[in-house]
């Protein structure tokens, strides 16, 4: 069935931020306060935090019960219009037993986020809303040097316009995974060294492939898998799966290895198309050929050697990403070497 598309943003919304993964804005308050600036000055937003949202790191990871009530109050406060991700991190699985689905469900509203929060999109796709695979508010709107560009323009296409998406125009300025330490203010305006960008590859596939986006960050499905949360076969019919890794870089043998768990659900074999961002983490260009590999060698076992598939996009852990809407109509065309969204993200 088709997802609720939640309503759009305007300036002056309130927008209310959850740490439903790790604790950051505890951790690293200097570059917390640099994306809610960018949240409040760029986009005319209204920040307001949930009660543990900046709360110490060791305490939210005994916690999971109050991320999810975190999320749940966000949700049902009818003056929040959308709830976005403080940043990512790797248990918030752990959140989902003590998460009401219902709750989601029932104030259908825009949820922002990246990385570990594939759960919890996972959570709004089982509640049947639409949520958005995009930046966080430390990782992403806080940016050293300021919001990238790229990034900043897919928000405003994505979650503030409800007009038709359209292509998603390659990114030209350069990508980065450049580590700088957060903890370090000194660096929040030394901007970080980025590589040149190659724009979309067509690993393989003819024509034109049409489905709905569905998918996330490679090591958070794998946490997913054989849970109560993770779609049933027939939600992957005909879809689009979107796939990153995180950044801590899972090797090509990794993706090979999870990719034929894909296959033998029968879910690579449903599929419409696949769209596999740049590898995330400390990862030298010269080795993306390598996943690019791995991602044709696990199709080709499946005898999949004509499903389209794009590589080297801006949507996972490398900077700056853009937003994709889960559910909405994606469009590969293998010819023109192009990725659209055929619909609008938001009502």
């Amino acid at each position: 069935m088709p997802l609720v598309k939640p309503s759009r943003l305007r300036r002056g919304d309130r927008v209310a931020v959850v740490s439903q993964s790790w604790g950051g804005p505890g951790a690293h308050p200097a570059r917390y306060a640099l994306g809610r600036r960018a949240l409040e000055e760029m986009f005319g937003l209204e920040v307001v935090e949930m009660p543990h949202a900046l709360a110490d790191p060791e305490w939210l990871a005994r916690n999971p019960q109050a991320r999810a009530t975190d999320l749940e109050t966000a949700f049902a406060d009818p003056a929040v219009r959308a709830v976005i991700a403080s940043i990512g991190g790797e248990d918030s699985v752990r959140v989902l037993p003590h998460l009401d689905i219902g709750a989601i469900a029932r104030n259908p509203k825009i949820f922002l986020g990246y990385s570990d929060a594939t759960s919890i999109h996972l959570a709004c796709f089982k509640a049947g809303l639409s949520s958005f695979y995009g930046p966080t508010v430390m990782a992403g709107f806080a940016e050293n040097g300021g919001m990238f560009d790229y990034c900043a323009d897919s928000v405003r296409r994505t979650l503030f316009e409800a007009e038709r998406i359209g292509t998603i125009e390659p990114n030209r300025g350069g990508w980065t995974a450049e580590f700088l330490d957060w903890a370090d203010p000194s660096l929040n305006d030394r901007t970080r060294a980025l590589n040149p960008s190659t724009g979309p590859r067509v690993l393989q596939g003819h024509g034109v492939a049409r489905g709905p986006l569905l998918g996330g960050c490679a090591d958070v499905l794998e946490m997913l898998k054989g849970t109560p949360w993770w779609p049933p076969l027939e939600a992957w019919r005909g879809a689009i799966l979107f796939y990153e890794t995180s950044e801590d870089a899972p090797g090509p043998a990794s993706v090979l290895r999870w990719l034929r768990n894909f296959a033998a659900q029968g879910i690579l074999q449903v599929l419409a198309g696949m769209l596999f961002a740049r590898p995330g983490g400390d990862m030298p260009p010269e080795r993306h050929a390598d996943y690019d590999a791995a991602v044709v060698h696990a199709l080709d076992e499946a005898g999949l050697v004509d499903l389209p598939v794009f590589a080297g996009l801006d949507f996972g852990h490398t900077d700056p990403i853009f937003t994709l809407p889960y559910g909405a109509l994606a469009e590969i065309d293998c010819a023109a070497a192009t990725l659209s969204i055929a619909e609008s993200g938001v009502v």
